[in-house]
Formats: C-alpha cells, structure tokens, sequence
C-alpha cells in the first residue's frame, strides 16, 4: 500500500493513531524472523505479496505510533501505546526499536510522569516489553536506570493511582530480570517489593490486617515479582530469606483475596524448591501447621467463596501440597513449532509465567524466534524451518477436529472410572 494512503484526510501525518487490529497482528512476515512464520496462508489468500512493501508500511505505522506517544490528547497517546504494545509482543522488532531506543524510552518516561491511570499502567507495561525486545545487555540496562528511579517513586507514594503501581510492581520485577547486572541492585528492587507486601502479612497477635481488594492486588503484584526475583538470588542471600520471610509467608494464605492467597502458595512451593537444591535435608520447623493449611485450601468447602475461585484454588493448592510434602512437581509441556520445552519445577514456571503475562498469545513465537528468552530457557539458538515445512508439518481442520474428539472421548472414559455417579457432589 502506497504510503499517501497512510496519511488521515485532514492533512495530519500520524493523527487519530488506533491500536493493531487482529489483522495487523496476523501478519508475522512483518517480522526481523519471518522465518518462523507462516506465511503460504498470507501468498494464499493474497495472491503476489511485496514483502518490502508489506515491511516498509509496517514500519510506517510504528512510526506513527511513536509520534503520537507526545500528542496532546491522552486518547491518542493510550492508543499509540498499545499499538507499540501489540507490535513487540507480537514480532521480533530488535533492529527497529534498538534505532529508537532512546526516543521510546522517553516517551514511556514522560507517560509514566505526567500520564494518569490507564496511561501510567500501558507506559510500564511498554518498558517491560521494550527490555524483552532489547535482551540482556547495555541497552536494556540504560533503559532501566532510566526508568527504575520512576519506577519505584510511583511504587513508593501511596497517593500514586493504584492500578499504575500494580502495573509498576509487575512490569519493575522482570525488567529487573531482564536488564539488572548488579545482584546489589537486584536485592534492592527486592526489599523494595517486601515494603509492599509485607503490609499484608498478619499482625504480632496474629490477627490478619484489613486491605482493600485494589490494595491486596498490588500486594500480590509485589509478591509474584518479588519471587521472580529470588529465582536469580545467590545462595547466601537466599538463606537469609528463607529465615526471614518463610515462617511470615504461611498468614497470606488466610486473605480474602483469591489472588493473594494463591500468589502465596506459589511462592511457598518455590521456596522450598529453592531451599532444597541449597540443602536436600532442609526442615522447617512448622511444617506440619503449613501442610494443614494447604491442604485445607486444596479441599476448601466454603460457601461465602466463589465456586471459580474455589475451583482454581483447589487446583493450585493440590500441586503446592505436593510440592511442600515431597518435592513432587507436575511437569508442563509446552509446544511451538518444531520443538517442545518442558515447565520441570517452580523456578521455570514463575519465570515463564512472567513472561508470558506480557507477551501473551506470542508466547510461543517468542519462545521460537526471541533470542533472549530462548537463552533464559536454555533452548539453544533459533531452529530456522522454511514455510513449505511448516505448512507441510501442519495438520487438516479435520485431522484435528478427529484428534480432539478422540481425546475427549479417551479423557471420558477415564474420569468416569473415578467419578461415583451415585453420589450427588456438586455444589450449589
């Protein structure tokens, strides 16, 4: 498409900029590793695609997007950020955004500052995915000392809105993943994060505080970052943590809030993973009160709980139960492409929970082409396959509508060996 056609009937080179439409992001030949795309569907329906053109108008609109993160309306500025937001999570963009590095980080910085609301949480959320485009390096480094000291001044004032310091509390733990180089530093994000949500640990007459719902969110936020974070903590630094914050942990799983409770019980399970590579004989000294309470909430009854919170609690708590018992943890395949990588214990699934809060649905092209995530997981460099194998390795709709109905009739079959149809155990 010729690039006047870009241009808004009023004369306004960039104005009115909208977030990608579900079209723009199934176009993943727009990418630097189109390669791992697949693009016969696009020849296909098509006809002759001029990739430099397609790339070049691409291109054009990110521009776009960039321009209008300084416009005047804050409409305009939301929707130019989640634009840059789809494009990153979406497609490998290493070689663009590193050309425009500074001019997006000032731009996050200037939303961060003067935005409100919704502004605030797209701007960190932005900077969280720009490190991930970026990788491990002096890049992402620059844009994190840039951005941390907002960071945790929006963190810090309590009068700040409250769903930009959730978003703020998330988006500072990975980008600390990412782009830290100092363990120092590191551990200063940390405490940082424990000034939160030690708020909601129980009283010294072990009475639980009263949190706001939005408040215990951002607690939580703080938590599942915070436990990002041990996943990278040296051995000594480890140990004091453990005596510090494992025998305060355990009151979380008495809030109210669903989240929390869970946020909790994970990070638990990862502490004694942790806890037993440094010592395969580590004990801890209410083990038998901890595993009571787990697996309480594993078999929670309550009838003031949601049904579908009661639902993903029990199924959290049965694998947290194991984990503290034993040590058992069940494994997670996870397939892109060609190749498999398997989630084998809480460190690997916190980190790729992480990431996968931010990239969302490319997740797995990530997984594929982003060579930075690649490295965290340890998969090795990029397996480039062509489109004809792609194409050739994908199956029919109907192949897979025949696969599918198989499998729901084999997973039949197999509950209902254990499912007593006698007895009435629903809930109402």
């Amino acid at each position: 498409m010729p690039r006047a056609k870009k241009k808004n009937s009023r004369g306004g080179q960039h104005g009115g900029v909208q977030p990608f439409s579900d079209e723009d992001a199934s176009v993943e030949t727009l990418s630097h590793c189109s390669s791992f795309s697949d693009v016969t569907s696009v020849v296909d329906e098509g006809g002759d695609v001029n990739e430099d053109a397609a790339l070049e108008d691409f291109q054009f609109k990110l521009k776009g997007f960039i321009d209008s993160t300084v416009d005047k309306s804050a409409k305009t500025r939301q929707g130019a950020l989640d634009g840059l937001k789809t494009a990153m999570a979406t497609r490998i963009l290493y070689e663009f955004i590193s050309e425009r590095r500074m001019t997006i980080t000032d731009s996050i910085e200037r939303c961060l500052k003067k935005g409100k609301g919704e502004e605030q949480r797209a701007a960190a959320s932005l900077a969280c995915l720009l490190c991930i485009q970026l990788g491990s390096g002096i890049e992402s480094e620059e844009v994190l000392k840039t951005l941390k000291p907002i960071f945790k001044n929006i963190l810090a004032d309590g009068s700040a809105n409250v769903q930009a310091r959730q978003a703020v509390a998330t988006s500072l733990g990975l980008c600390t993943l990412v782009a830290e180089d100092d363990i120092f530093d590191v551990f200063a994000t940390m405490e940082c994060f424990e000034s939160l949500f030690m708020h909601s640990y129980a009283r010294a007459d072990g009475t639980s505080p009263s949190i706001s719902l939005p408040t215990s969110q951002l607690h939580t936020n703080a938590l599942l970052s915070w436990a990002l974070l041990l996943t990278i903590c040296s051995a000594s630094q480890l140990q004091g943590i453990l005596s510090r914050h494992l025998p305060k942990l355990p009151s979380l799983l008495e809030s109210e809030d669903v989240n929390m409770r869970i946020a909790a019980g994970e990070t638990i399970a990862l502490l004694f993973e942790l806890a037993r590579d440094l010592d395969s004989e580590f004990e801890f000294e209410e083990w038998d009160q901890l595993c009571d309470k787990l697996n309480a909430l594993a078999t929670d009854c309550n009838k003031h709980r949601a049904k579908t919170d009661k639902k993903k609690q029990r199924s959290v708590f049965r694998d947290v139960l194991r984990a503290v018992e034993s040590g058992d943890f069940q494994c997670e395949n996870i397939r892109f492409g060609t190749e498999r990588m398997t989630i084998d214990g809480w460190q690997r699934k916190r980190t790729y929970d992480a990431f996968r809060e931010f990239v969302g649905a490319g997740m797995n092209y990530h997984l594929q082409a982003n060579d930075f995530i690649r490295d965290v997981f340890e998969l090795g460099p990029p397996i480039l396959v062509d489109s004809a194998t792609m194409k050739a390795m994908k199956i029919s709709r109907f192949e897979r509508h025949l696969h599918n109905s198989a499998a729901f009739k084999a997973r039949t079959k197999a509950r209902s060996k254990f499912r007593d149809k006698r007895v009435d155990v629903g809930e109402f």
